[in-house]
């Protein structure tokens, strides 16, 4: 009779012959793994939740077609309403009351400058944040945290050597949200223009909480400035052109990426206010004629039609969002069946060639030891009255 010891010790042996034990991770059964994110459903930047509106769809998209690796998604997202004590308590609630595997797609810089430190010392992954903010490609300070944003200093320096090349004795005016979304636009225009930067640029911050920026944008016209950047959110990217237009300054208008949604920026503002403004894109915009027979859009408009019915396709957020979906479900397949924290920041750090149907032809996801950011490419396009036209190639922001 074998003894129960033995028995135990063959069990033991078996196991370890069949592949690595896996870690025990909270959030992780057998059949679900729970993921957390806050997304600012209320509050002055509530366009950009719907980023997590469409992360949120194609999630269920996912748990339609059974799941990853056997395992449904169960994506537990909180309203943070783009406040950081608001995003530091919800976090805290994903964390420690609902104990998710990991955080993915949490949306906002003021809410993620707080709660960025508390997520990494409690060794969460903290993956592909929309946020552009270069503090938060940081590898030594935090080591759980990748990006889904191109960074805004690499934006803004790409529209900072625009400008240079476009109207190079311009005056330049910028508008920026006064946090670190903001800051680092002010930044790249400094490390590009360098000892030229007091003597050509004005600058003008406004906060969240301010109702209208309509008295900085009148402001920043008396500068005489040529050229005018907004970078901020929708809601005040599209009172600044809708400002400037009623005042009749025609200066060269740059609008960040995140301020580039057709509907949520271009269409509150007047179509017709915002035309030959520019801007950097890394997708296809949906309500471009271009795109009608790509297969990428075709593959978009059927899955939008049925996870996101009656919602407007026009609103890039949604598209966006869709694409966050479509990176989780990556990093989750490159996971296997070892989703050990360890192992679920290894594989958003080691991304190669992923190519999504809705980015712009060009555009590559690699990450890997030395690049915690999804994207590091970026596509300018301009504003022609009815939709975005690309112009130049595909430029590349790639950190060496």
């Amino acid at each position: 009779m074998v003894s129960r010891t033995f028995a135990a010790s063959i069990a033991v042996l078996a196991a370890l012959a069949a592949g690595p034990l896996r870690a025990e991770t909270p959030g992780v059964t057998e059949s679900e793994i729970r993921i957390g994110a806050t997304f600012p459903f209320s509050g002055p930047a509530s366009p950009l939740s719907n980023t997590g509106k469409g992360l949120i769809a194609y999630v269920k998209s996912v748990n339609d077609r059974g799941g990853i690796n056997g395992r449904k998604i169960n994506l537990i997202t909180y309203d943070d309403a783009y406040t950081p004590p608001k995003a530091v308590e919800q976090t805290r609630k994903l964390i420690e009351s609902d104990e998710v595997a990991f955080l993915f797609s949490p949306l906002g810089t003021p809410g993620l400058g707080a709660t960025v430190k508390y997520v990494n010392a409690k060794k969460v992954p903290h993956l592909f944040v929309v946020s552009g903010a270069s503090k938060f490609t940081n590898f030594t300070d935090f080591p759980m945290t990748t990006t889904g944003l191109p960074s805004y200093n690499t934006e803004g320096r790409i529209y900072a050597r625009y400008i240079a090349q476009t109207a190079p004795d311009a005056k330049i005016a910028i508008l920026y949200q006064n946090d670190d979304l903001g800051r680092d636009f002010v930044a790249a225009f400094k490390d590009v223009l360098k000892s030229d930067f007091d003597k050509k640029v004005v600058t003008s911050p406004y906060e969240v909480t301010e109702p209208t920026i309509e008295s900085q944008v009148v402001s920043l016209k008396s500068s005489g400035a040529q050229a005018f950047l907004i970078a901020g959110t929708p809601k005040f990217a599209a009172q600044a052109l809708k400002k400037r237009s009623e005042i009749g300054w025609s200066p060269l208008t740059i609008i960040n990426f995140v301020s580039s949604s057709a509907s949520a920026t271009i269409v509150p503002a007047g179509a017709d206010k915002a035309v030959g403004v520019v801007s950097a894109t890394i997708t296809k915009d949906t309500t471009d004629r271009k795109w009608d027979d790509d297969p990428g859009m075709k593959w978009y408009r059927t899955h939008f039609a049925k996870y996101l019915p009656g919602a407007d396709i026009g609103d890039n957020n949604y598209l966006f969002g869709t694409q966050q979906g479509q990176i989780l479900e990556q990093v989750l397949k490159q996971c296997g069946d070892d989703l050990s924290r360890e192992n679920i920041v290894k594989q958003a750090r080691s991304i190669k060639g992923l190519v999504l149907p809705t980015l712009m032809p060009g555009i590559v996801i690699n990450t890997g030891p030395d690049n915690s950011m999804a994207y590091t490419q970026l596509q300018l396009q301009r504003w022609t009255g009815s939709s975005w036209e690309q112009f130049g190639g595909v430029l590349s922001a790639d950190p060496k």
